[in-house]
């Protein structure tokens, strides 16, 4: 088996606790580094107050929305962000910051959680999808409070490094419109290894998985210190036909911002990738597009782009 899988699958299971032994030049500490608090740029939280809250009929997903649906633009609807997890663990709750800061810019944001009684396992690709199918079913809903409120023609897939992969995996769904992959990135695997798996053990998408996404992607990145940064970086050089965005964040780390006080970077990142992309919010889309863009002329950040316009 290549080597680069098997250390990611390493990797994978100790973010999950379900492996004691460190993987050949992976430490716990290189998992867990994250951009220092002191002097991070804070999250920009959205106009909407955010609600979270079990979700209905699904014991096995989490739900972060605007509470005043009420109050929410008649004209316009929540598009759906569903989120996968670092290590693919089951439970999203440690993003919470992250998720929320995502929601009150008016979206629908899903993450799975543990469901009481149920055996340890891992987030799969599968309850990711099943996500996007309790919005569909949910939006038609009689006495749902988001009854006819939810767009199910902008859904979007996003990850980091484990949940990086099912985002992958996932966005060959047809209802998926864009993708993030964050702190993560295809694998190479022998021919005679075949397909990587997504959600099934380890998830290892290769280069194939870019061939069936269909929507713009965007990858991020926490630069040296993260150790998947080539990962995302080879990614991006695959795409060949979609628009894609790629950002390295100076000492960021494998774990970024998303423990920072509502996400942090990464949550102002993603949020404006799909403000731009749903709702066409041209401030929000000058985070990415042209020469001058906000995190082209932002020294913390080495970017690169092909099709964004």
């Amino acid at each position: 088996m290549n080597k680069t899988i098997v250390t990611v699958a390493a990797v994978l299971l100790i973010a999950t606790g379900a492996c004691l032994a460190q993987p050949p030049g992976i430490t716990r500490e290189m998992i867990q580094r994250s951009l220092p608090l002191e002097g991070a740029p804070l999250a920009v939280p959205g106009p909407y107050k955010i609600t979270s809250e079990a979700a209905f009929g699904a014991p096995g997903f989490h739900v972060y929305r605007p509470e005043e649906l009420d109050k929410f633009p008649k004209k316009d609807t929540l598009p759906v962000m569903v989120w996968g997890n670092g290590g693919c663990a089951i439970d999203s709750k440690g993003y919470s910051d992250f998720l929320t800061t995502i929601a009150s810019h008016g979206f629908l944001v899903l993450g799975t959680v543990p469901q009481e009684g149920a055996p340890q396992r891992q987030e799969t690709a599968d309850d990711m999808r099943a996500a996007i199918d309790w919005a569909g079913t949910e939006n038609a809903r009689t006495g749902s409070a988001l009854k006819g409120k939810i767009a199910l023609d902008k859904v979007t897939v996003m990850g980091t490094s484990c949940g990086g992969f099912l985002s992958m995996v996932l966005g060959a769904d047809p209802r998926v419109k864009t993708i993030g992959v964050f702190n993560s990135g295809v694998q190479e695997a022998p021919a005679a290894q075949g397909k990587g798996k997504a959600g099934r053990g380890s998830p290892q998408p290769t280069a194939e998985a870019l061939t069936k996404l269909h929507g713009p992607v965007l990858l991020l990145n926490g630069g040296e210190p993260d150790f998947l940064m080539g990962a995302s970086a080879a990614t991006f050089d695959l795409i060949d036909k979609l628009p894609a965005f790629y950002g390295a964040r100076h000492n960021a780390g494998h774990s970024a911002t998303y423990h920072h006080p509502g996400g942090g970077e990464f949550a102002n990142v993603a949020s404006n990738w799909l403000l731009w992309t749903f709702k066409g919010d041209k401030k929000a889309g000058a985070m990415f597009v042209g020469k001058n863009c906000g995190l082209c002329t932002n020294s913390n950040w080495d970017v690169k782009s092909k099709g964004i316009e």
